[in-house]
């Protein structure tokens, strides 16, 4: 099972066995994901299943809205309609309460996993920047390198959304521009220099390399946190 909706608790059947077998599904395939080093996008979903799990057990009210309504006509001829919330159904309402405390400490074992590994990769991987940075760090580029770093991927970055505290920089939006080789006569510097001459608009470009020291599945894990360190950098 290769994901889980995020409101897989109140559609469908609403049966513990059901709901029980719909997540160690998925969590089998998470487990299988964080054996190969593939953090993505399962650690992120992890994350969110966690949030809402919590979000429904801390209160009842929060369901109203994630529920279906059971229709009922009222008022002979008039036919009137009234909903009635499923959520009033106290036998439901216990199967529920019954799911998400199964659910819980599974995908919170599973999420610590994942962030083990995050932080595994993350300390492998060095970010530095290439030349002197700008004062204008909203747009720029973003090298990715691996080991055996004869080759860097190149991108064009651009700063997205802004926060006012702890991570100042909340989105960004990468392009891949091109894969260049890189050797003693061919360094980040002159590819830096490279790009400068062929982009115009950013004359002088921040620059950041992140290189890890360790192979890593690149889509799944290496791109994402690459690109979380840059966001942590800027922020700096």
């Amino acid at each position: 099972m290769k994901s889980l909706n995020e409101n897989w608790i109140t559609e469908g059947l609403i049966d513990f066995e059901y709901k029980q077998y719909l997540l160690l599904a998925y969590l089998k395939t998470v487990k299988n994901s964080f054996f190969k080093n593939e953090l993505y996008p399962f650690l992120s979903d992890l994350v969110n299943h966690y949030r809402n799990l919590k979000m429904i057990r801390e209160s009842k009210i929060n369901l109203i809205d994630s529920f279906p309504k059971e229709l009922q006509i009222e008022g002979g001829t008039k036919l009137s309609i009234a909903y009635k919330n499923i959520i009033e159904d106290d036998k439901l309402m216990k199967e529920i309460e019954s799911i998400v405390e199964f659910a819980l400490p599974k995908i919170k074992g599973h999420l610590e996993e994942g962030t083990m590994i995050y932080d595994q990769v993350e300390s492998n991987c060095e970010i530095t920047p290439i030349g002197l940075s700008p004062l204008y760090l909203k747009e720029g580029y973003l090298f990715i390198s691996q080991p055996p770093e004869k080759e860097a991927n190149i991108y064009r970055y651009q700063i997205t959304i802004f926060g006012d505290s702890g991570d100042s920089y909340r989105g960004i939006h990468t392009e891949f521009i091109f894969s260049s080789p890189v050797s003693i006569t061919h360094t980040y510097e002159k590819i830096k220099i490279d790009l400068t001459r062929k982009f115009k608009d950013l004359p002088n470009p921040s620059t950041y390399l992140v290189n890890s020291k360790t192979k890593f599945p690149y889509d799944e894990t290496l791109m994402p946190v690459a690109k979380r360190l840059l966001i942590r950098q800027l922020a700096a």
